[in-house]
């Protein structure tokens, strides 16, 4: 009979904290030569991303409050409301955003690729935001989502 052990990591030295677009994200775990990422996201209230897509597929487990997400499928886009414990599956190349409507910060846990990870350490900052982001800012952004393969589809 397999066992539903669980075993906590110590912090690790060279644990990585930056922000993005307002989010707090810090990388758990990095496996050196997979793509195997894990990023822990804290998504302040009124926070979001947005619509986007990309080639790689991203699974997010969430942890801490409410975060609403809308992807889509071949019906349009699905929106829905994921709570602590739910497990969101977003496929390679379908278009997704995340969006915190709640009064309270939400956290979830990202397992991406390598090209993911490498965008989110591009652009991330080392001190958190004190406003939403400018023109100029989201500008930067979409070049260096392009440059990274991610089409931003509406900001």
């Amino acid at each position: 009979m397999m066992s539903n052990s669980f075993v906590k990591a110590p912090a690790q030295a060279s644990t990585k904290v930056f922000f993005v677009m307002g989010d707090r994200i810090e990388r758990r775990a990095r496996l050196q030569g997979a793509w195997l990422n894990i990023f822990d996201i804290t998504v302040p209230a009124g926070s979001r991303t947005p619509l986007h897509r990309h080639a790689s597929p991203e699974v997010f487990r969430i942890i801490e409050g409410r975060l609403t997400i809308r992807r889509a499928t071949e019906n349009g886009v699905e929106e829905f409301e994921a709570t602590v414990g739910d497990i969101i599956r977003i496929e390679a190349n379908q278009a997704h955003a995340y969006s915190n409507p709640g009064q309270e910060r939400a956290v979830f846990s990202a397992i991406v690729d390598s090209g993911m990870a490498e965008f989110l350490e591009a652009v991330g900052s080392h001190e958190a935001p004190r406003t939403a982001p400018s023109a100029e800012t989201m500008e930067r952004m979409k070049a260096a989502a392009n440059a990274h393969g991610i089409t931003i589809l509406a900001a």
